[in-house]
C-alpha cells in the first residue's frame, strides 16, 4: 500500500462561514466515515488560512529568514487534507474525487515517497 496527500484548494478569500454549509459538513463527514470504514484514512486536518502562516527561508549566510505570511504568493492555497493509503494512484483518483464532491473544491492527489 502506497500513501497519497489528497489536498484541498481554497482561493486566499475564503471563508468557512460563508462558503461552508451544513449540506456540505454533512457530505464531508459521511466521506471520513467511508473512508474509515475502507481502512485507508491515516489522517485528516483542516488548515487555517494561508495568510496566518509564517514563513522560514534559509539565507546564503546561513542565517534564516523569518516572515509573516505564506511562502508562495498565490490565489489559493491548501485548506485541509488526507493522508490516505491505497492500493494505486487509480485508488487514491476514486478518493480524490469523492473528495473534491464533498468540499466543492479543486483537490489535488500526489504520491508519498
Amino acid at each position: 500500500m502506497t500513501q497519497y496527500l489528497v489536498a484541498i484548494h481554497h482561493p486566499d478569500d475564503y471563508d468557512p462561514s460563508v462558503m461552508e454549509d451544513e449540506a456540505m459538513h454533512s457530505d464531508i463527514d459521511r466521506l471520513n466515515d467511508e473512508m474509515k470504514a475502507a481502512g485507508i484514512r491515516i489522517f485528516v486536518g483542516g488548515m487555517h488560512p494561508a495568510s496566518a502562516a509564517t514563513s522560514l527561508c534559509p539565507q546564503p549566510n546561513g542565517d534564516v529568514l523569518v516572515m509573516d505570511g505564506p511562502y508562495l504568493k498565490t490565489k489559493e492555497h491548501v485548506g485541509g487534507f488526507w493522508v490516505l493509503e491505497c492500493a494505486d494512484k487509480d485508488e487514491a483518483l476514486v478518493w480524490g474525487r469523492k473528495a473534491a464532491a464533498a468540499c466543492r473544491a479543486p483537490v489535488e492527489v500526489r504520491q508519498f515517497h
